[in-house]
C-alpha cells in the first residue's frame, strides 16, 4: 500500500478528529430526500464507529451535490442517516467554520460525533490549490486550531485538490480513515505489485479512460492481458481495421470516440500476443439476441454484448489469473437479451481464487444485480479517482497523506 500512517498509528482519545469522508447520495429530486445511504453507511459502519468507540471527538466533514446543482443541499438528512446507523446521536449544526460550529466543536464529549454544513457551501472549497495554499484559507485557518487529527477517509474525492481533502494534511497530523486504507490497499493488489499473471477486463463506453488504462498497465508491465469488451472492445475491433457496419460506426461517431483509434491501433501493434478482441458478437435484431462471427461484419444490427465463443476464450484467461481487474460491462447487462457475456465474465471472477477489483459504477452495479458482490476480492464505488489511479495518475488526496507520513516521521 502507498507509504501513509492508519488509524492504527495514532491515540485518539479525546482528540478533535477532523474527518473528511464521503457521504455524496443519490437524492430524490421531487422529495429532496435521500434515496440510499450506502456512502453514509459504509462510513459510519468503519471510520466513524471506530473513531467515536476510541474516544475521540469526532468531527464530520462532507460534501453533497455541487454549487447550482437540485442535489446539492444541507447535511442534516446525511446526520439523521447516520444516527440511525450508529444508533447514536449524529449532531448537526448548519454551519460550516462559524461560531456554530466552532462552539459546536468546543463542547463535544469523548465519543461524541457532529457533522458539519456541506463543504462545498464555502465558495473557495473547490477552487485547485496545493496543500500549503489551502492551508492558508479561512475554512483551514477557522477549524485547523480546534482539531488535533485529520483523518482522510474520502477516497472518492482523492482526485480533487479540494480544500477539505489536502489542506488540512498540511497542518494536523493526517492518517488514511479505513474505507481510504481499504481502497489503496485493493489497489495495491491490483496496480503497485499484483500477483502474475494479472488481467485488466476494460468495458462500457469510456474509450478514453479504456485507452490511457491500457498504455499504462501495459507499458509498466503491471498487466499481462487486456480484454475488452461493451464499446471499448467496438473500438479495439475497429482499431483492427474491422468495419462494425453503419448503426455502429455512427455510433461511435457520434459519442466521438473515433479519435481514440490511432491510439489504440499504435498500442495493438507493440503488444499484439497481449491484447485480446472478441471474435463474436451479440447484435439485436426484431429485439432479440443473435449472434455473429466478426467475419460476418459488417452487421446492419446494433452490436449490444460480446458472443459466446469470446466469453468462453476470456474466461479460459481469467481461470489462469491471480489478480484480475474490471471496469466496465461487457454489454447492454440492463437488458436481458444481452446479460450473458457480463454475467459469464463476472461469475468466472466471482469463482476464481484471483484476487478481483471491480471498479465503474455500471460495473458494480451488475455485480450488485447478479448478488455476486460478496464473492468479489473487492468492490469499488469510488468512481474518477480509482480510474485515475488506474491511469497511473497521482490523487493530490493521497499525495497529501504521504507529504503528512514524511513529516511526521521527521
Amino acid at each position: 500500500m502507498t507509504r501513509i500512517l492508519t488509524m492504527d498509528d495514532l491515540d485518539f482519545q479525546d482528540k478533535v478528529a477532523l474527518v473528511r469522508v464521503d457521504f455524496n447520495s443519490p437524492i430524490d429530486l421531487d422529495k429532496m430526500k435521500i434515496l440510499e445511504d450506502t456512502r453514509i453507511r459504509a462510513h459510519g459502519e468503519t471510520t466513524i464507529k471506530e473513531l467515536s468507540q476510541k474516544g475521540a471527538k469526532v468531527v464530520v466533514l462532507a460534501h453533497q451535490g455541487r454549487p447550482g446543482e437540485p442535489d446539492f443541499i444541507p447535511l442534516k438528512q446525511h446526520a439523521e442517516a447516520l444516527s440511525r446507523i450508529l444508533g447514536k446521536p449524529a449532531k448537526y449544526v448548519n454551519d460550516l467554520f462559524g461560531k456554530k460550529a466552532q462552539d459546536g466543536i468546543r463542547t463535544l464529549e469523548s465519543g461524541e460525533i457532529l457533522v458539519l454544513e456541506n463543504v462545498r457551501t464555502f465558495p473557495d472549497e473547490r477552487k485547485k490549490g496545493s496543500p500549503k495554499e489551502h492551508s492558508k484559507s479561512e475554512f483551514v485557518k477557522n477549524l485547523a486550531p480546534l482539531g488535533d487529527i485529520f483523518v482522510s477517509d474520502a477516497f472518492a474525492a482523492a482526485h480533487r485538490a479540494h480544500i477539505s481533502i489536502v489542506g488540512f494534511a498540511a497542518v494536523l497530523p493526517s492518517v488514511a480513515g479505513r474505507i481510504m486504507e481499504r481502497e489503496l490497499t485493493a489497489l495495491g493488489k491490483a496496480v503497485e505489485q499484483p500477483e502474475k499473471p494479472c488481467i485488466y477486463i476494460l468495458g462500457g463506453a469510456k474509450a478514453d479512460d479504456a485507452l490511457k488504462i491500457s498504455q499504462y498497465v501495459l507499458n509498466n508491465e503491471i498487466a499481462d492481458y487486456i480484454l475488452p469488451g461493451g464499446v471499448v472492445g467496438h473500438l479495439f475491433l475497429a482499431a483492427k481495421g474491422l468495419d462494425l457496419g453503419k448503426p455502429n460506426m455512427e455510433f461511435l461517431e457520434k459519442k466521438e470516440l473515433l479519435t481514440f483509434i490511432p491510439g489504440i491501433k499504435k498500442l495493438m501493434k507493440e503488444y499484439p500476443k497481449r491484447i485480446k478482441v472478441p471474435v463474436d458478437l451479440a447484435v439485436e435484431v426484431n429485439k432479440k439476441r443473435s449472434e455473429i462471427s466478426t467475419k460476418e461484419l459488417p452487421t446492419n444490427h446494433p452490436i449490444y454484448d460480446i458472443g459466446a465463443e469470446t466469453t468462453k476464450r476470456y474466461i479460459e484467461i481469467i481461470k489462469d489469473a491471480k489478480s484480475i481487474v474490471i471496469s466496465g460491462p461487457m454489454g447492454v447487462f440492463e437488458n436481458p437479451e444481452f446479460t450473458a457475456g457480463t454475467k459469464a465474465i463476472l461469475e468466472s471472477l466471482a469463482s476464481s481464487k484471483a484476487f478481483s477489483l471491480v471498479g465503474g459504477g455500471h460495473t458494480v452495479a451488475a455485480v450488485e444485480k447478479l448478488g455476486l458482490k460478496r464473492r468479489m476480492g473487492y468492490v469499488s464505488t469510488a468512481g474518477g479517482a480509482l480510474i485515475e489511479f488506474l491511469m497511473g495518475e497521482e490523487l493530490p488526496g493521497v499525495a497529501a497523506l504521504e507529504a503528512a507520513a514524511t513529516r511526521m516521521k521527521c
